[in-house]
């Protein structure tokens, strides 16, 4: 009997601690800096977006492209002190497009007009950044 009750007790422990780390842990790969984790995932979406198609990274780099756009998302979109910038605005914009895109068109190539309307947002959001919009 008094076996019986250490080993429930114990089981009860770990399993507490193990819940409490995994609920600790962060599952996203941003740092929580705004204008770093912005051209963290500005980077990662240009490499995604310039891999040729008979590459074998090219899964994977779209991906984690995903990843970070909802990683992105789920930790700005609700800042109210970043949410009025010129940045983050003009990043959503591209975020949403292409975003789009991947959910709409999971099979085919980014067209070529889509690449370049992302790449000149990409260039007014690190513009913004650099101002501190």
């Amino acid at each position: 009997m008094l076996m019986k009750r250490y080993w429930s007790r114990l089981l009860a422990v770990v399993l507490v601690l193990a819940i409490g780390l995994i609920g600790c842990s962060s599952p996203d790969s941003l740092s929580g800096d705004y204008r770093q984790d912005t051209l963290t995932v500005v980077s990662t979406l240009r490499k995604a977006l310039e891999v040729s198609e008979s590459s074998p990274d090219k899964a994977e780099l779209q991906a984690d492209a995903r990843q970070k756009i909802n990683d992105f998302s789920a930790r700005y979109q609700r800042a109210g002190s970043i949410s009025g910038l010129s940045s983050f605005t003009t990043m959503r914009t591209a975020l949403n497009s292409l975003a789009g895109h991947y959910s709409s068109y999971p099979n085919r190539p980014v067209p070529e007009k889509l690449k370049t309307r992302l790449e000149q947002e990409f260039q007014q959001v690190e513009s913004a950044l650099k101002r501190g919009a």
